[in-house]
């Protein structure tokens, strides 16, 4: 294809979109007419996010960068705030429009916003365009026309929607005379915070849209009809694997609510089928509540928790015995680590790790949240606060604040031949799983941590930590 001119050109912002299949805003650059311009900006609110996050960031980039060269563009690399690249990438090619795909979390929409008012100002077009969640947040309403405080009605809200049709992937992009110059990927060093740990989540990823399509694939054809009976157990390869996927962008929810849409024809998998959809619409109503009441990121969803005597002291010793994964409770301790070593951890083992920080240790969710926020390749910051609010009791939940998780019967429940545990807790095994082993090849060395230390006797009593957490509930308005 010959290339456009470069007085043509478009430039389109890369940000949680790292794929060319289903990619709203690259379609409509596309239809402009126009030669095309890839930017990923390094910017401030990014070089803030968690290390595992920014390293599994690092491999996204280098994944796209390929799938643009192999349809004739490049991804060029931008590092400063967000405005000031884009003018002086706009000055340096003479290109008239800059197009990017929503966020909607309230640090995005404010550097958004500010983008958007900058460019016009400068006669700039500036447009901005769905991709990221299969319905905006501002289109699903109550009957009254107000926002849902509870997942179910939401469900219902939206179950038998259409998110618009998928849109195929571009074969060619149409590319600049020039192009401008790029930074190179390594010299940000986005993996640098990771150390030691980066060789254990090499491991357990595979990166990049290829990837994840054929991730979607396998989990139709081999797990989806057993999906809702399977999932809560963490030792069976049960769920997607297609968390950090969506967080970065590399498919598209519509893709796999299409997938979905589509085995629930087969009576086999209906059942699965249609729970995987839940799954999707959980993640949905996360931004709805995250984008109605963004206060939700750093403050109880529930202003009436905010007198709540939590525990809020990051050096505390039992905080740094949960992060390590040594508490003593074997389920909670093989979250932890599962987390540390792959940056994921199975949904079931999530709600028993974060019970048991806010309700037997009773201690502040926050902490948990800013735990996960650094350790968690499939960081979503939506999900996150949702997730770690929902457990804790002061989020939007139906169920009462007093459900506190038993460890030891969830195990029992969801873990009973111990396979789970076994993978991810070396000491005391005669011949630990490899993945435990690695746990300790990943910590900091700081911790001082052995696989061949005794394991630690539990740093709260289960009973004593859940009548304590009741005797502070019952005393309380909630």
């Amino acid at each position: 294809m010959t290339p456009a001119s470069t007085c043509s050109a478009l430039i389109l912002w890369i940000r949680r979109d790292l794929r060319l299949c289903d990619h709203p805003a690259l379609q409509a650059a596309l239809d402009a007419g126009r030669a095309v311009i890839p930017v990923y900006i390094l910017d401030p609110e990014t070089e803030a996010l968690g290390a595992a996050h920014l390293w599994r960031l690092e491999q996204g980039l280098a994944a796209f960068a390929k799938s643009l060269t192999a349809v004739g563009s490049r991804l060029i690399l931008r590092r400063g705030p967000a405005v000031q690249v884009l003018q002086d990438l706009l000055a340096q090619t003479d290109a008239k429009a800059v197009f990017w795909q929503r966020a909607y979390d309230p640090a995005s929409v404010a550097r958004d916003t500010a983008v958007k008012s900058a460019l016009k100002a400068g006669g700039i077009e500036a447009r901005s365009f769905d991709g990221h969640l299969l319905f905006e947040p501002w289109d699903v309403e109550t009957k009254q026309g107000g926002s849902f405080r509870v997942y179910s009605p939401f469900w219902r809200a939206v179950e038998a929607r259409t998110p618009g049709p998928l849109i195929p992937s571009p074969s060619q992009i149409p590319a600049p005379a020039e192009w401008p110059a790029s930074d190179d990927l390594h010299s940000w060093a986005l993996s640098a915070r990771m150390r030691c740990g980066a060789s254990a989540l090499a491991a357990h990823h595979e990166v990049g849209e290829a990837a994840a399509l054929r991730k979607l694939d396998v989990f139709v054809d081999m797990a989806l009809a057993n999906y809702s009976s399977d999932r809560d157990f963490p030792g069976k390869p049960a769920c997607s694997g297609l968390s950090d996927h969506l967080a970065l962008g590399e498919i598209s929810p519509r893709r796999g609510w299409y997938a979905a849409q589509r085995a629930e024809a087969d009576t086999n998998a209906a059942k699965g089928a249609l729970h995987f959809r839940k799954e999707l619409v959980w993640r949905e109503f996360a931004y709805h509540l995250m984008w109605h009441s963004p206060q939700m990121l750093d403050q109880n969803w529930r202003s009436e928790w905010d007198s709540f005597p939590w525990h809020d002291d990051p050096d505390a010793p039992a905080l740094l015995a949960w992060k390590q994964g040594r508490t003593g409770i074997p389920l909670v301790d093989a979250g932890l680590r599962e987390m540390y070593v792959t940056g994921r951890m199975h949904n079931r083992a999530r709600m028993v790790v974060a019970s048991y920080l806010t309700k037997h240790m009773q201690t502040h969710w926050r902490q948990g949240l800013e735990w996960f926020a650094d350790c968690l390749t499939d960081w979503d910051v939506a999900s996150n606060a949702m997730g770690w609010q929902w457990v804790a009791g002061s989020g939007p939940d139906a169920a009462p604040y007093f459900r506190i998780f038993n460890p030891v019967t969830q195990q029992m429940k969801f873990d009973g031949d111990n396979a789970y545990i076994h993978r991810w807790i070396a000491e005391g095994q005669r011949h630990p799983h490899p993945d435990a082993l690695r746990y300790f090849e990943a910590v900091p060395r700081s911790w001082t941590l052995s696989p061949d230390a005794p394991y630690p006797a539990p740093i709260v009593d289960l009973a004593e930590g859940r009548r304590a957490a009741l005797d502070l509930y019952e005393n309380r308005s909630f």
